[in-house]
């Protein structure tokens, strides 16, 4: 491991792979065990879902939202889930959703590009971080004078605490070592779970962008857990157990880059992803427990119930009457108001006047998506 100094460019930050004693360190091991196992938990519950795309409103956008928290930019569910019903409002929405928003398009984008190219490169990376920061640059220059420092609030705030690497062609190298190592099992015979935390240690050491590189990180995570075959969709809510444990998180970082410490990181991250996983997907159970209840319930009350509406209003927290007309074929602004006064009448969905706008809200989701 090169030397470190904090106030100076980290430039001998070490290639990957890390020492190979940590791959057999008998409680990496059993954490390995036990953080893929829930995570086989949580897979097996996302396919349950009718339509697992439902999920990108629900659980990939309180992902989002949390993930988004965490670099300090906050939004309100309410403002959240308004956005979301209505994105012809796009001009009326605040710069902390639209942040939000725009890190749940490039998780999705980043999805679609992953299908199609079926490896984590340099390219993809680049395009998450673009739509999340809604920007056109690409790798840091080699000019560009980035150090990270303490908060504000923090104790001795503005104090250098990282420097990240730069200079010509370094940032370059590094990103392709990573990215070899994350594509090449043959070189790097790692298990993937145990890969995706050694990789996001040294993401975040490179640092190759100016501004968004956590939440570009966070989306590589789940990206490399959908190639490797170990979730079906990206939708793990793994950014809740970070920001309830950040200090742990920027410790066991800072472990890493001070000392070489990969075991506490490494056991730090698995126990993400295994409290995460069962988090997840107790969570999905929930909202299909009470799919059925609502389904059963709203057959029972409105005589055009079916499960296509039923899956409408579990796919995002607030509604209008034009997400439920596009969803069943209605155009007729006089049916969709009857249908949603009867959706009302029958307690399944709750009216909400803004101005002068009327969101219709599902209460009983909205219960289950809050922390």
């Amino acid at each position: 491991m090169g030397k470190y100094d904090r106030n100076k460019p980290y430039n001998t930050l070490p290639l990957l792979p890390p020492p190979a004693s940590i791959e057999d360190d008998i409680d990496v091991l059993k954490k390995l065990v036990s953080a893929s196992r829930a995570l086989a938990t949580v897979n097996a519950t996302v396919l349950r879902i009718p339509n697992p795309l439902m999920l990108i409103n629900t659980i990939a956008l309180q992902e989002a939202r949390t993930s988004t928290e965490i670099e300090n930019i906050f939004t309100t569910e309410d403002d959240l889930y308004k956005a979301v019903s209505d994105t012809a409002k796009e001009d009326r929405t605040n710069i902390a959703t639209k942040e939000v928003l725009r890190y749940r398009e490039a998780l999705w984008a980043g999805y679609h590009e992953l299908i199609k190219s079926n490896e984590i490169n340099t390219g993809l990376i680049i395009s998450i971080f673009q739509q999340i920061k809604d920007t056109t640059s690409q790798l840091r220059v080699p000019q560009a004078v980035i150090v990270i420092k303490r908060g504000e609030s923090e104790f001795r705030a503005g104090e250098t605490i990282y420097t990240p690497p730069r200079g010509s062609g370094i940032i370059e190298n590094l990103m392709a070592n990573l990215t070899e190592y994350l594509n090449d099992d043959q070189k790097y015979p790692a298990d993937p779970l145990l890969k995706m935390c050694i990789a996001h240690y040294q993401f975040e050491a490179i640092h190759p962008f100016q501004d968004g590189n956590g939440r570009t990180g966070r989306i590589l995570n789940l990206l490399y857990l959908v190639n490797k075959n170990l979730l079906s969709l990206p939708v793990l809510y793994l950014s809740q157990y970070i920001i309830k444990h950040k200090d742990e998180y920027y410790h066991n970082l800072a472990g890493v880059t001070q000392r070489g410490e990969w075991k506490n990181w490494i056991l730090y991250m698995l126990d993400a992803v295994e409290k995460t996983s069962l988090f997840t997907s107790d969570l999905i159970s929930d909202i299909l427990s009470q799919m059925l209840e609502t389904f059963l319930h709203g057959k029972k009350h409105i005589k055009w119930y079916n499960k296509e509406v039923n899956e409408v209003l579990f796919s995002q927290p607030y509604s209008k009457p034009k997400t439920l007309g596009e969803a069943i074929g209605k155009t007729s602004r006089t049916t969709l108001a009857k249908y949603m006064d009867d959706l009302v009448h029958a307690k399944i969905l709750t009216p909400k006047r803004d101005g002068k706008e009327i969101y219709y809200i599902n209460e009983d989701l909205i219960r289950i998506l809050q922390p």
